[in-house]
Parts: structure tokens; sequence; C-alpha cells
């Protein structure tokens, strides 16, 4: 069998790219990502663009009963900082980290006073975050990116491991959709994006 040509390959990697679509996590099961196929994932995960070389990015690999827990902390942050809300707003953040297989949160670990600036930083982990995506479907798995006000919570961010001063980018739900039908990709209008700088 002939191995496929650069432009063939090409045409699937783009073709991979437009098909990407977000998958609620609670619309994900078994299987997940095994250990090979999460190993290549955060591998990809780390090939983002990264000025300075600094490596920003933190993974914390969330599965199991560990789920729960998170779910637990998830929705104990939210009852500190809206307490009068209803109970199904705390129910909500509690249960879906235990559906999806695998949760991934992502961080940014910070060098303060770096010459390298922290956006900077924090941008090279968001660009992780959505390497970790792709790979992940490419592997022919889907996913979500969920941020909100826990992601932004101190306390969140530093129960996960991270410093009182790095940054929680989200959390990934990975798996397989529940639903055997995959949710088309919006193609968005590409000219109400682009625009085109002459200098003049």
């Amino acid at each position: 069998m002939n191995a496929p040509s650069p432009v063939e390959s090409t045409v699937s990697s783009i073709d991979m790219l437009l098909s990407r679509a977000s998958v609620s996590p609670r619309l994900l099961g078994e299987p997940g990502p095994d250990a090979a196929q999460l190993a290549l994932i955060l591998d990809a995960a780390l090939r983002a663009p990264d000025h300075g070389n600094l490596k920003p990015a933190r993974f914390i690999v969330i599965r199991g009963d560990a789920r729960r827990r998170l779910g637990d902390m998830l929705a104990e942050a939210t009852r500190r900082r809206e307490p009068q809300a209803p109970q199904a707003v705390f129910e909500k953040h509690r249960s879906w980290p235990a559906v999806p297989p695998l949760v991934i949160a992502v961080g940014a670990k910070l060098h303060a006073g770096h010459a390298i600036p922290e956006i900077e930083q924090i941008l090279s982990a968001g660009a992780s975050a959505m390497n970790l995506l792709n790979a992940a479907h490419a592997l022919g798995f889907a996913g979500m990116w969920v941020t909100g006000p826990n992601a932004y919570d101190p306390a969140v961010v530093r129960a996960l491991g991270l410093d009182e001063a790095d940054r929680l980018i989200g959390f990934v739900g990975l798996g397989t959709p529940t639903n055997a039908t995959r949710p088309s990709p919006r193609k968005p209008d590409r000219q109400a994006y682009v625009s085109e700088w002459t200098g003049l």
C-alpha cells in the first residue's frame, strides 16, 4: 500500500481541524482516552506556541472518584460565592465533572516579573488547551473547554494545586459522544471576521 502523499496528508489534517466541534461534557461517556492516547494528547498540548520557552501550561488529570470530589469542590465554591443561589445551581456544578470519563484542568504557571508578559504566558496555556482538544478529536474523542466563575475562583485554583498567582484556564472534559451523531461544526461567515490592512 502506498503511503499518503504530502498533499493528501495536508488535506486530511485540515479536514480534521475543520470537523472539530465541542460536545457538552454531559453528552460524553466511555471510552475515554487510555494511557497511551492520553500521553499523545498531552504531548500535543505541549507543542503550543511558547514565547521564551517558559512552559507555563499545567495539566491536572482528574478521573475515577476524583471527578466526584471535583464536583463537590466546585459546588462548595459556588455556594461560598453565591449562598442565596437555588439548589439547582449547586447541583449543576456538582454533577457535570462525574459524567465524562476524563477531566483535565488546564492551568498557567505564571512567571511574575518575567520579560515575557503574563498575558503571553496565559495565551500560551490557552493554546495548549486548544491543542489538547484538537489532539483528542484526531484520536476519535470529543470534548469541551469549560470555564465560568469556578475557573476564576482563587479557592478552586489553590485546591487544584496551583499557586495563588497562577491562572486556571479552564476544564476540558473528554470522552466519546453518547449520541451517535456528532454535532456538525458551525461554519461562520469568514468575511465577517477578516479584514486586510494595507498601511494606507
